[in-house]
Order: structure tokens, then C-alpha cells, then sequence
């Protein structure tokens, strides 16, 4: 067995701001696995937040022996960026070496198209208002927020796009104080979750103030380990495969998280159609699905998965799976 990485640029549609900062470009690495002949590939989003470069994470990927299991592979990596790509190169191959799609061989049936969410970036009030008017059609609308100045914002996406559901994403940009603030006009603009309002590790007093909508944690939950720092501060997780360290992972997070009670977010990176595809076996059946990524890009794999009114389709065997 092989396993090579390559490095891959898509440009995006528009520039994309979170809190964080903004990009033109997703940068992505994409792994291949080749044992007799057949390929199997993933793809991943290193992500700063999490020490990741793309140079460190093609490093773990290379370091792994040239032969091991998908069972190995959760042991000889960590969770996230670099075994997620591999880890969704082995399911991939061993879907082609088998002749099956993926969701058979988890016993699954087939995946259903699943509405998702659209994301409109952080920007001044009037771009965000003009934004979601621009896309008021679609079926839930993902508010990219995170500063002390935020109500002028949400009050315009609210003009923009009044009947759309929307959830919002604050990328622990808030406080305890703001966010307890800003909590009555989420309640009354609509809004239907909130992501991680505040930091990781800074977020114990979502366990004392009062949470009139669903919270749900994204930057602090990552895989099965982070369940017990979350009980009491979240009603939701977010499951994104670049967390996870892959599907495996993945899917072993979403079931304990349903056993103990919390709703459960499939989200995304914003990559390609090929990071995406893995996660539409996730999607099945939970509250809310955010796996824009593709729909934000300029350009995309050769076989992209299909969008449309019914929401994303579980990809075809060219792409993945």
C-alpha cells in the first residue's frame, strides 16, 4: 500500500470572513491510498485553531507505515485534519476494492438528500442585509458572527431574509456578557442555535447563565473524549470530520452523543465536494446540516456532489464511496 498527499487550491466564489480573519482560497490536502491498482481518496482542511499547517499535516500523513488498517490508523494518528484524510481514503478504497458503496458497508441504507445550511460571512450590516436578500431562498441561512458589535448585524440579515430560518455561529467571539446580552434578540430575530458563543476552555459559565435557544459546541468538541468537558454548557455538538479524524471517529461521536442526550450539527470545513461526501452518511437524520462548503467555491472536483432544493445528495462513486 501507498499513501501520497498532494496540496489543492480552490478559489472561493467571494471572499469568506469569519472572526478570525478572511480567505480567498480553500487550501485543502487531498490523500490517496493505492493498494493493488485500486485508489481510494479523502481530503482535509488544516485549520490554524488547531496547530495545523498544511505542511504539518502532509508530515503525519507520511509518517504513517506503508501498510494499516483503518483500525490502526486510530491509534497511529490523533484526531483531526491528517487522519481524517486518510481515514476517508480507506473507507473510499475498500468501497472500490469491494465493488459496494460505504453506507453498505455500514449496514445503512442508502443516504438521503438533507437540507443545508447556507453560511453568509461576517461583514459591515448593509453588505450582510444585501447577502441574505441575495439568497433569502434558501431553506436556512448560517450567520458568521463573533464581535462586540453584532446586533446591527443580525438585525439586518432579519431584514434581508425575514422568514428564513437561521442559526449563527459565533466562533467564540463573545463573552458570557455579551452573549447573555445578545441572547433575548437571537430568541426574537428567530434565531434557531447558536455555535459556540464563547471560547473552548473559557466556556464554564454557559453552565450558570441562562440558555433561552440551543447552544452547540463546535471549537469544543472534537471527538468522544470532549463529551464530558461539554455536559451541563451544551445542547448540541457539532461533528466535523477534521475534528473527528475521519468517518470512524465520526460516526462512534454520533451515536454517543445521542445516548447522552445532545442534539447533533454536521458541519464542514470549507473545502471541496470530496471533504464533504464522507459526511453526507453522517448527515442522516440529525437536527441541522451545514455542509456548504462546495457551494462557496468558485470551482470543484470533476464530480461534485449534486445541490439542489431537496439539499445535498450522497455523492457518486467517481467522487467517493
Amino acid at each position: 500500500m501507498s499513501i501520497t498527499v498532494t496540496k489543492d487550491v480552490f478559489q472561493l466564489a467571494e471572499v469568506f470572513t469569519i472572526s478570525r480573519g478572511s480567505r480567498t482560497q480553500a487550501e485543502v490536502l487531498t490523500a490517496r491510498v493505492d493498494r493493488g491498482g485500486i485508489i481510494g481518496q479523502g481530503e482535509c482542511v488544516p485549520y490554524a485553531r488547531y496547530d495545523e499547517t498544511l505542511d504539518s499535516v502532509i508530515e503525519e500523513i507520511l509518517s504513517l507505515p506503508s501498510e494499516l488498517t483503518r483500525v490502526e490508523l486510530q491509534s497511529a494518528l490523533p484526531a483531526g485534519a491528517a487522519r481524517n484524510a486518510v481515514d476517508c481514503a480507506l473507507w473510499d478504497w475498500e468501497a472500490k476494492s469491494k465493488g459496494v458503496r460505504v453506507w453498505d458497508m455500514l449496514g445503512l441504507p442508502a443516504p438521503k438528500p438533507e437540507i443545508t445550511a447556507y453560511t453568509l460571512s461576517l461583514g459591515e450590516p448593509d453588505a450582510m442585509e444585501a447577502s441574505a436578500r441575495k439568497h433569502n431562498h434558501r431553506p436556512l441561512l448560517k450567520i458568521k458572527l463573533g464581535t462586540p458589535d453584532d446586533m446591527p448585524r443580525l438585525e439586518a440579515v432579519r431584514r434581508g431574509a425575514p422568514e428564513t430560518p437561521i442559526i449563527i455561529d459565533a466562533n467564540e467571539g463573545w463573552s458570557a456578557e455579551v452573549y447573555s446580552e445578545l441572547a433575548p434578540h437571537l430568541v426574537r430575530l428567530g434565531v434557531k442555535l447558536v455555535e459556540q458563543p464563547l471560547p473552548a476552555g473559557q466556556d464554564d459559565m454557559l453552565a450558570e447563565i441562562e440558555r433561552p435557544l440551543p447552544v452547540c459546541a463546535d471549537e469544543a468538541c472534537h471527538d468522544r473524549a470532549s463529551l464530558p468537558s461539554l455536559k451541563g454548557k451544551y445542547d448540541v455538538i457539532n461533528i466535523k470530520l477534521d475534528k473527528t479524524g475521519g468517518l470512524t471517529e465520526a460516526l462512534a461521536l454520533k451515536d454517543a452523543g445521542i445516548a447522552q442526550g445532545y442534539g447533533v450539527m454536521v458541519g464542514c470545513m470549507v473545502g471541496s465536494s470530496l471533504a464533504m461526501a464522507p459526511a453526507t452518511i453522517l448527515a442522516q437524520g440529525v437536527g441541522y446540516t451545514d455542509l456548504d462548503g462546495p457551494l462557496l467555491l468558485a470551482e470543484d472536483r470533476i464530480e461534485p456532489l449534486n445541490f439542489d432544493e431537496a439539499g445535498v445528495h450522497a455523492p457518486k462513486p467517481e467522487l467517493w464511496g
